[in-house]
């Protein structure tokens, strides 16, 4: 297999300890060994590391086919939803820095859903009252379009956008 200029990689079908599959790429079956002794190949649903090789049926060369191509990776889209990509969902492998901010990002979004109340889609037209003094301030979180966070903030509301992991299908 090749992959965009970096030579020849090697595709892993893998699975964690929870059961979750994904594939993940690798420049050679004793990097792949490496990665996973140091704990740097992570499930990209729960983070992880107990990983091993998945089970997967052997794929066999056909002359009466051309060879399939290397997936591209395909865009997350705007919207924050991966899984409406009909390419797929990019992946990444994860080593120890990025976990501790995987779970930063989780603590902070547990944080605000515990400490503030939603308003789903009320949250544009609830900050611009409140920036105006018409309700009380509180703390509150919900959904705005880009636009609408973009017109708070000229407004002078300060506004700030929640990180969304892939795997957190909000």
């Amino acid at each position: 297999m090749r992959h965009e200029g970096r030579g020849v990689v090697i595709a892993f079908m893998l699975a964690c300890h929870a059961g979750h599959e994904f594939e993940s790429w690798f420049a050679s079956g004793s990097a792949y060994e490496a990665q996973l002794k140091r704990g740097l190949v992570a499930c990209p649903v729960c983070g992880s590391v107990k990983v091993g090789k998945a089970i997967t049926s052997p794929a066999v060369a056909r002359k009466d086919r051309a060879a399939p191509s290397a997936p591209a990776l395909a865009p997350v889209p705007a919207s924050g939803d991966a899984a409406s990509s009909p390419a797929g969902q990019a992946a990444a492998m994860f080593g120890e820095r990025e976990r501790q901010l995987r779970q930063m990002i989780r603590a902070l979004r547990k944080h605000v859903a515990d400490n503030s109340d939603y308003v789903g889609r009320r949250f544009p037209e609830e900050a611009l009252q409140m920036h105006q003094g018409e309700i009380e301030h509180r703390s509150i979180w919900g959904e705005a379009s880009a636009e609408e966070a973009k017109a708070l903030a000229d407004e002078g509301v300060e506004v700030h956008a929640l990180p969304i992991l892939p795997d957190d299908h909000n």
